[in-house]
């Protein structure tokens, strides 16, 4: 699993060796306080990447009770993350009591920090980078959200810290805690749609808008098949979740936008066929719509980026002709969420109703195959 980059986000992690550098031990899970931001490889150190990098030391101390840590090891063991609510909920063991409280704190403050509300739910989870070995403690890391970073900080059960390189994968166990971005999306992304229909730029979309499209079916432009390149991606990444942001001008003369997930984006140079509908034609007034792919790895306030790309969209109006909107909404987002937070992944602009092919998008980092469709009324 991967997350998806624009060229202009990327530059080549530097090699680090494996070194071990001492910190202070904290006695117990209250003093479980992140590595300073130094420690990130001079990263950019977000809300999100301290609260995980808390999370992940409070579980390295946990693990000092053997008995947990057996339990953790199994659960881990096939490799899949495993959500780190649930996982001490369903442990009586002595590591596992100390540490819930902690976890349940840390997912409601994630939940804040990416503006999902009190009903996100757990949030956090945790996975094994590597292969677990007899008689090797797994040390446990949190993933920084920079992309950038040249060092990942781990921890022992004794709060000892580590500096692994990040430009490849560990040569010991380690359980990587960062956020679940398949709930995390989704919970974002209605957030990011009701935020935009509150201010007008997102008309509801359960039928047709126009209704004699509604009375004989309407035209829709389809993805048939779809592949992203230049990703590069470091191993302490997890899944990243990709959506698209369509933008263009409803049949009410004002800004349109629509989101549409392609949560089967998994791997770099692989073309998926997934014939999936991007452009309902009935909901726009010009034959013409743009699309920013972008993408979550962990990081991103939908809230604040909803309220970002309003505040630009809301200044345009229609002109009785079609204007691009793609520049627009990439021009929204605050220059420090270049980093990693939603990441700018590729555009397509003036998609049209009669588009069909194979584009390039304009970052030259995806392309999409699109065909005409035709979605008849019951």
């Amino acid at each position: 699993m991967f997350s998806l980059h624009s060229a202009r986000l990327r530059t080549v992690l530097t090699g680090l060796a494996l070194t071990g550098l001492a910190v202070t031990t904290a006695q117990g899970f209250a003093s479980a306080a992140p590595a300073p931001v130094h420690e990130r490889g001079a990263a950019r150190a977000s809300v999100v990447d301290t609260i995980e990098d808390g999370a992940a030391r409070s579980l390295a101390l946990s693990l000092a009770d053997r008995a947990w840590q057996r339990q953790v090891s199994g659960a881990l063991a096939q490799g899949k993350a495993v959500g780190l609510r649930g996982l001490t909920a369903g442990s009586a063991t002595r590591g596992a009591n100390g540490l819930g409280a902690h976890i349940a704190q840390a997912d409601r403050q994630v939940a804040d920090a990416k503006g999902l509300g009190a009903d996100a739910g757990s949030l956090l989870q945790v996975r094994l980078v590597g292969a677990a070995a007899e008689g090797v403690e797994p040390l446990v890391a949190s993933s920084p959200s920079d992309d950038n970073a040249t060092v990942v900080v781990a921890y022992d059960s004794a709060g000892k810290a580590y500096e692994l390189a990040a430009d490849h994968a560990p040569d010991r166990p380690v359980y990587l805690v960062d956020v679940d971005t398949d709930k995390a999306t989704e919970a974002g992304l209605k957030v990011l749609r009701d935020e935009l229909a509150a201010a007008g730029l997102q008309a509801p979309a359960a039928a047709p808008v126009n209704t004699a499209a509604a009375a004989t079916g309407y035209w829709t432009t389809r993805v048939t098949a779809v592949t992203v390149s230049d990703v590069k991606e470091p191993w302490f990444k997890g899944a990243a979740e990709i959506f698209d942001l369509v933008t263009g001008f409803g049949l009410d003369g004002k800004v349109r936008v629509d989101t549409v997930t392609m949560p089967y984006l998994d791997d770099e140079n692989k073309t998926y066929y997934p014939n999936q509908i991007l452009v309902n034609w009935s909901l726009y007034k010009y034959n013409l719509a743009d699309v920013v792919m972008m993408e979550d790895d962990g990081d991103t306030n939908y809230s604040a980026l909803a309220k970002a790309i309003a505040a630009v969209l809301l200044t345009i109006t229609d002109q009785g002709a079609y204007i691009p909107l793609a520049n627009a909404v990439i021009d929204a987002m605050p220059a420090s969420w270049w980093t990693d937070d939603p990441d700018y992944v590729d555009s397509w602009y003036t998609l049209a109703t009669t588009t069909t092919g194979t584009r390039t998008g304009a970052a030259g980092n995806g392309k999409m195959t699109f065909d005409r469709y035709y979605v008849s009324a019951l």
